[in-house]
């Protein structure tokens, strides 16, 4: 399969579709932590649609050239977050689960430090890959053919600020 190019329609529509998915599930919960980076903006945006608590975790473990080259995972300290606790029923968002590993290992993770607060937690991501491990309880789109995604984002990882500024300078005829 050829890769899969997104439009900020296209993505901002599927965080919709992701949104109705759960809606129509029964399910209840009472927070959200998304996966940074990937899963920040499909968590902003579902804490926005359900009026719910956001915490986020960084984990990292793309880099190397057009950071298409997964090494090993790096989970920041703690979960950033604006409650005294976290909920018991938690919805963990990412944008996408590849391989799985990075989302199976960050169900361990949460469970070993916040697993006396977490009475059950189900997993939501905008695209599910054949080749995951993991099988997330919410997504919007199963790609048997594992292409390359590629998100609206990603120019924003090929550009520095100088490079910006000059690009909005020569746009307003400076």
């Amino acid at each position: 399969m050829p890769d899969l190019h997104v439009s900020w329609s296209d993505y901002h529509q599927k965080i919709e579709q992701l949104a109705v998915k759960i809606y129509q599930s029964g399910w209840q919960f009472n927070q959200i932590i998304c996966l940074a980076k990937g899963g920040l903006r499909v968590g902003d945006i579902l804490s926005r649609i359900y009026d719910l608590p956001l915490a986020i975790l960084s984990t990292s473990s793309y880099g190397g050239a057009n950071n298409q080259i997964r090494g090993s995972i790096t989970f920041s300290r703690d979960l950033t977050m604006t409650t005294l606790n976290l909920g018991s029923h938690v919805l963990l968002v990412d944008d996408l689960v590849d391989s799985g590993v990075t989302l199976k290992k960050t169900l361990v993770w949460l469970d070993r430090n916040y697993g006396f607060y977490i009475e059950e937690m189900r997993t939501a991501v905008l695209w599910y890959k054949d080749c995951s491990v993991i099988a997330p309880d919410y997504y919007v789109d199963y790609l048997p053919d594992n292409p390359w995604i590629h998100q609206p984002f990603e120019p924003y990882e090929q550009t520095n600020p100088a490079e910006l500024a000059a690009a909005l300078s020569v746009g307003r005829g400076e």
